[in-house]
């Protein structure tokens, strides 16, 4: 990144550190706050008494010298909550005001730049977390999304977005990031160019991406950056804020027309504009010794590095237990080329152990999720977030403690996303099962419920929203869960061939609950 860049960066932390003086002295109102503090990727919580950070983490990955700053960091400052987010960062919480201004210093100081981690600015730039070591993708991704996140975080001095911008690369073998959907996402192909899709998006009036350029060649992608931008500052809605989000081009322009527009300034940037990009290729020179008997589980992925292997992590609804940062970095310090990466469902993999490595690091992190439904994804929920108005975490903690309860097998149900609004923060419209937060009147009065869709898929090729089917109280939703797992069971099928063979059951089950 330009030192110029990273100057003006630390001169904008006065301000920062201004108007979080103001805030807290209550001369400034939270949404005034919001609309200033965003920039820095902090936001004050429910109730205006604490803030939080969000650390921007390019392509989801954490290098064992940012994991050690993590770690010193809640120590430092007695952090009592992280969350890994689905956009594959890491939220630090209930920071006071000191806190944040001392943790938004200290992690510039460690090379971590949380400008534009919210607001109206280029995000955190997402990338598939196995990429590079696993053999399903096309070609590793990861070092162009980390020169699209050095491209990006330039614009914010230089740009003025109506609304955040998000961009995202995926290996090509799953969809995770969402790339079919995004604001910008770009794909591997198998003959190692990228095809290209913008102007998707989740939440209110979602939709699927419009696929704008193919077989593009992957050192020209800050140019189809830089045309997505330039399409959006023009064309954008800067007056209604609702509808200032790059999805609502499809309205604007029409899909014809949006590609059309696209493909013409693409043709102009390539004329004028100098952007092509050099990437060294990143290799892992560390090999390890592949012996019978090494017992790999569904959280240990065999990499294409021969004789290395990844473990999964998921902690349920991605809020680990915040000493687990620091016993993380005391296992793998000394581990060499081990990196972990964040993942788009609020889980990690650490990767490029050998096997004895992997079974160090599969014990640190029993804990975590053993199902397909533990692993399921919940936003922070209204408990934290401003705008949440269904309690995410709340709801996911009872779901899965109930579910172990009644002795619900795995994959009886399937990995559920909860979104406590309508923003779609868990990607709820895209789930196998999606509940969206709201409330709902009652004779005792307004209490807890959320919406129920189902049957989405994230999957390429088979994209599709889930459907809404009515609305549920919070308190029955677990008891709804336990109901389809035995249905599930009874039939002797996973949740998936259940949804298949019978496909009107889970509206039928729930009728009982809305």
């Amino acid at each position: 990144m330009e030192q110029k860049i990273l100057e003006e960066f630390q001169e904008d932390l006065k301000e920062f550190y201004e108007i979080t003086e103001k805030f807290y002295a209550k001369e400034i109102t939270v949404p005034q706050y919001k609309s200033f503090s965003g920039g820095f990727g902090s936001y004050a919580q429910r109730g205006g008494e604490r803030s939080m950070l969000r650390l921007r983490l390019s392509g989801g990955e954490i290098t064992k010298e940012h994991l050690k700053f993590i770690a010193d960091s809640i120590e430092k400052y007695k952090i009592t909550m992280a969350h890994l987010t689905t956009c594959q960062t890491v939220q630090l919480h209930n920071l006071t005001k000191e806190e944040v201004c001392g943790l938004i210093a200290d992690a510039f100081d460690h090379g971590i730049i949380t400008r534009g981690g919210g607001g109206d600015f280029p995000r955190n730039v997402m990338c598939s977390p196995l990429s590079g070591v696993t053999e399903q993708e096309n070609f590793d991704v990861l070092p162009y999304a980390k020169e699209a996140a050095d491209y990006l975080i330039t614009l914010i001095k230089k740009v003025k977005l109506p609304r955040k911008l998000k961009v995202c690369f995926s290996g090509g073998g799953e969809n995770l990031v969402h790339a079919t959907f995004r604001d910008l996402g770009f794909v591997a192909r198998k003959d190692g160019m990228f095809d290209v899709y913008c102007a998707g998006g989740l939440g209110i009036k979602p939709k699927f991406g419009v696929l704008v350029a193919e077989h593009v060649d992957p050192v020209k992608i800050l140019y189809c950056i830089k045309t997505m931008v330039d399409i959006f500052t023009e064309h954008g809605n800067y007056e209604n804020r609702a509808a200032s989000r790059t999805r609502f081009l499809q309205d604007t322009l029409g899909i014809d027309g949006l590609k059309k527009a696209f493909a013409d300034q693409l043709a102009e940037n390539l004329l004028h504009e100098n952007l092509d990009i050099k990437i060294q290729e990143i290799t892992v020179k560390k090999r390890g010794q592949e012996e019978a008997g090494f017992e790999q589980t569904a959280r240990v992925i065999k990499q294409k590095q021969p004789g290395l292997y990844a473990v999964s992590y998921h902690p349920v609804g991605g809020t680990p237990k915040v000493d687990f940062f620091g016993t993380l970095y005391k296992t793998i310090s000394d581990m060499e080329e081990v990196k972990v990466r964040l993942s788009p469902d609020e889980g990690m993999y650490i990767i490029n152990l050998t096997k004895e490595e992997a079974k160090k690091v599969l014990k640190i992190t029993e804990d975590g999720a053993e199902t397909e439904f533990d692993h399921s994804t919940a936003c922070i929920g209204a408990d934290v977030c401003q705008v949440g108005i269904g309690r995410s975490q709340v709801l996911l903690k009872a779901c899965v403690a109930r579910a172990k309860e009644a002795g619900i097998k795995d994959k009886a149900l399937p990995r559920i996303h909860i979104s406590g609004c309508p923003s779609s923060c868990s990607a709820h419209q895209t789930a196998a099962i999606g509940l969206r937060g709201g409330k709902k009147p009652t004779p005792e009065g307004p209490k807890y419920a959320f919406a129920l869709y189902e049957n989405g898929s994230e999957e390429y090729g088979k994209e599709q929203f889930g459907t809404e089917i009515g609305v549920m109280l919070e308190d029955d939703i677990p008891e709804f869960f336990v109901d389809l797992g035995h249905a599930v069971e009874a039939e002797g099928l996973t949740y998936d061939e259940f949804r298949s063979k019978y496909p009107e059951k889970l509206t039928e089950i729930a009728k009982k609950y809305l």
